[in-house]
């Protein structure tokens, strides 16, 4: 084929939109919106289970898992889109955060976990990301920009990061999913979450003191321990303002329903294990912060600590093997990595980190595998598919390499890989200039 061919053929297929008007669920008014409820379920599905492994997979810990679900639950009982799927994760990150998908997923880590104080500000937590779903926000987003077509279309994003050099490591290594999904929301959508996110916990029996509770964390956090929160202050603006607004709130509108209980000792007890293992997610954070920095030699101390004093902690595994893919030290990172499967088997990104640590080691066939079990559990990231490609063409199989790429190009128009891709297709005939 010659290249306008090519390109014609290689094109995203944008959804068609019908332009009109939808009922917003929490104010009742009407307003433009080009993307349909079954949609952000859609958006929600082909986009949250990348992040979610971005971020490590679940807990394995089913028990912090179903209370963390239960709690969310109830809450969304509460709210304006009862009927929309709702599932409430922790994940095993260990930074400090928590996000909702249009569709009703929303996740916390285990780093916030640590921090809240009782259940209250968990449901505070939970509600304020339960206010960005029945407020359609992502939704108005999506119809308000100029991304609408590219993500509902199944474009590749890439997943935002905790900072932008440990992102170049990270991008590399399949974190696919949020990206403009999780973008920055406006001060106004922060403050109607806020607002609805009171009163979703109030209408659940507990005190508006877990979100005075919450906004207190996070306002210390940031002045004492800002690396802990970027990303969550990134795509959740604090202020003063917001603060203030949450006072007066609690002190007026539900003054009443100050003495409801905030359920701090059930709280401990369901995240007892959690707890146990605090120092681990501390030295795994602090080593975290060193790579960001580039300073390795400080991160493996750092994770050899947590590695210490709790040897099977995916993450802590997972990111020695980052570490050690970051100087070049494949045979480490292989090891690392390896361990971490064993430890998480259904958690792919453990795949994917072992096949860029046998594409250092030009163990092509084997990373091929590697990006191939990956592909089988995480469909669709483009990243795993042009290594596919790379590392079919590192052993001499161009036919099925030149097909690997024509799918990574069928995502991906643009950047480094793009450009190898494409010239390689060029190189050996199967497109023309």
């Amino acid at each position: 084929m010659d290249r306008r061919q090519f390109l014609k053929y290689s094109a995203l297929s944008a959804t068609s939109f019908a332009i009109g008007c939808a009922v917003n669920p929490v104010t009742g008014k009407m307003q433009l919106m080009l993307v349909s409820k079954d949609q952000e379920i859609q958006i929600d599905r082909q986009h949250s289970p990348h992040q979610f492994s971005a971020d490590y997979g679940f807990i394995q810990d089913k028990g912090i898992e179903h209370y963390v679900n239960q709690v969310g639950q109830t809450m969304a009982k509460n709210t304006h889109r009862t009927d929309m799927p709702y599932a409430f994760h922790c994940v095993n990150a260990t930074y400090v955060n928590a996000y909702a998908f249009p569709g009703g997923s929303i996740a916390a880590t285990r780093g916030i976990l640590l921090r809240l104080d009782n259940e209250a500000e968990l449901a505070a937590l939970l509600g304020h990301e339960l206010g960005h779903v029945n407020a359609r926000h992502t939704a108005e987003q999506l119809t308000s920009s100029q991304i609408t077509s590219a993500v509902v279309s199944g474009a590749a994003i890439l997943a935002q990061t905790k900072n932008e050099s440990y992102g170049v490591l990270v991008s590399g290594l399949g974190a696919l999913g949020s990206g403009l999904l999780l973008s920055k929301y406006s001060r106004d959508n922060e403050r109607e979450a806020d607002a609805l996110g009171m009163k979703y916990m109030v209408k659940t029996n507990y005190s508006p003191e877990g979100f005075i509770g919450l906004m207190d964390m996070l306002r210390e956090l940031s002045s004492h321990q800002p690396n802990l929160i970027e990303v969550m202050f990134a795509s959740h603006p604090m202020s003063d303002e917001r603060y203030a607004t949450a006072q007066k709130s609690m002190e007026s509108k539900y003054a009443a329903k100050k003495d409801n209980p905030i359920h701090r000792e059930r709280y401990m007890d369901n995240i007892a294990n959690l707890r146990a293992i605090k120092s681990t997610i501390q030295s795994v954070q602090e080593a975290e912060t060193h790579i960001a920095q580039k300073k390795y030699d400080t991160a493996e101390q750092a994770l050899k600590t947590a590695l210490r004093e709790t040897p099977s902690d995916y993450v802590a595994l997972m990111v020695m093997s980052k570490c050690q893919l970051a100087q070049n030290k494949y045979s480490e990172a292989q090891r690392y990595a390896q361990k971490a499967h064993q430890v998480y088997p259904s958690e792919p990104q453990s795949n994917h980190v072992l096949g860029m640590a046998n594409i250092g080691l030009k163990r092509f066939e084997e990373a091929y595998n590697n990006f191939e079990q990956y592909e089988k559990r995480l469909p669709g990231n483009p990243n795993t598919i042009f290594y596919q490609g790379y590392s079919l063409e590192n052993s001499g199989n161009k036919d099925r390499a030149a097909e690997a790429y024509v799918r990574f190009l069928e995502q991906v128009k643009q950047g480094e890989q793009a450009k190898h891709a494409y010239n390689r297709l060029v190189q050996w005939g199967y497109v023309k200039k």
